[in-house]
């Protein structure tokens, strides 16, 4: 990057954000501001941190958005598997689709010149035919409030970018794994680190993923690449593994034996059934994967870390 950029991140302790933020300020070229919904903790010691609140609130951004020529919205309600609240769906959009756009009306109105927004592969659906990736230009189905709320702020900004002429760059990634990983991904770790055997050493499914480091790289990339302007782009290692396939691949990042037992698919959908657990069975057992050929012809980008590498960046204590 030649030109000396003044970057706004939002969500700058999270998972993606964090990551990215340590990134962009270690560029000499950038100057860096975190936004974080609150300061706590070691966040108050960091420099060029700056506390916000909610996004669900009517946040006024010009004290921190005043001069700055990119947004990276990373910020978002993140998918929750047994979501309590009373109408999700309200909540969802109040972050992710309400609050993306308050940001961005601000933003392009001091001037700023592109908004990155992090979207998700659940705009396009949960799940594809083997062989039939997800591609930037197929129709969107998003099938939960997550996915609608994403849906929504995506069409949003690009109502935005037509009307000021504010940049939007939109990226879609599926399911993104690396150090201090949540939700599913972690729930796996925990399991094949105990070393239990798992009814799944025979599934033939095909899952696209994305490694955190690859995730940031696309995002960086996108900060000032002329070829990005107003474009959507899916993200991945460009390596589709089965599920059986990763639980091998985890077991040998974290150094532990392989232990998965051959049970035939059909078996498996028929006790998710009768046990309730047919979204759970869907994900282990089903395809996602997504075509990211527009992303690398675009910006004549390519996943700098395999999915091997990016599985051994999740357990770096590990030593061969």
């Amino acid at each position: 990057m030649t030109n000396r950029l003044r970057i706004l991140v939002t969500g700058a302790n999270g998972f993606v954000g964090g990551v990215l933020f340590r990134r962009l300020r270690k560029e000499p070229a950038l100057e860096c501001i975190g936004v974080v919904r609150s300061g706590s903790g070691d966040v108050d010691k960091i420099e060029n941190i700056v506390s916000v609140g909610d996004l669900d609130k009517p946040i006024d951004w010009s004290s921190v958005i005043s001069g700055q020529d990119v947004v990276v919205h990373t910020a978002a309600r993140a998918h929750i598997m047994k979501d309590e609240c009373a109408d999700p769906l309200s909540v969802y959009r109040a972050v992710n689709s309400a609050g993306t756009l308050n940001l961005a009306s601000q933003a392009a109105a001091a001037g700023v010149k592109r908004f990155i927004f992090i979207s998700s592969i659940k705009v396009n659906g949960e799940q594809t035919v083997t062989g039939q990736p997800f591609s930037w230009h197929d129709r969107p189905s998003p099938d939960d409030f997550y996915g609608t709320s994403k849906h929504e702020a995506e069409q949003g900004l690009r109502a935005l970018a037509s009307e000021t002429g504010m940049e939007v760059v939109i990226i879609r990634p599926p399911l993104v794994y690396g150090p201090g990983v949540k939700g599913n991904f972690a729930s796996m770790i925990k399991l094949v680190g105990k070393g239990l055997p798992l009814p799944l050493g025979a599934v033939h499914n095909k899952r696209s993923l994305v490694a955190l480091d690859n995730l940031v790289d696309l995002i960086v990339t996108c900060i000032d690449h002329p070829g990005a302007a107003n474009e959507t782009f899916l993200v991945s290692d460009g390596e589709d593994l089965s599920t059986t396939q990763l639980l091998q691949g985890v077991a040998e990042a974290m150094g532990k034996p392989s232990r998965l037992i051959p049970v035939p698919v059909s078996l498996l959908q028929f006790g998710a059934t009768l046990l309730g657990k047919k979204a759970v069975a869907q994900r282990l057992l089903g395809s996602l994967q997504v075509d990211i050929s527009h992303t690398q012809k675009c910006l004549n980008w390519t996943p700098p870390l395999t999915v091997k590498q990016g599985l051994q960046r999740c357990f770096p204590n590990h030593q061969d």
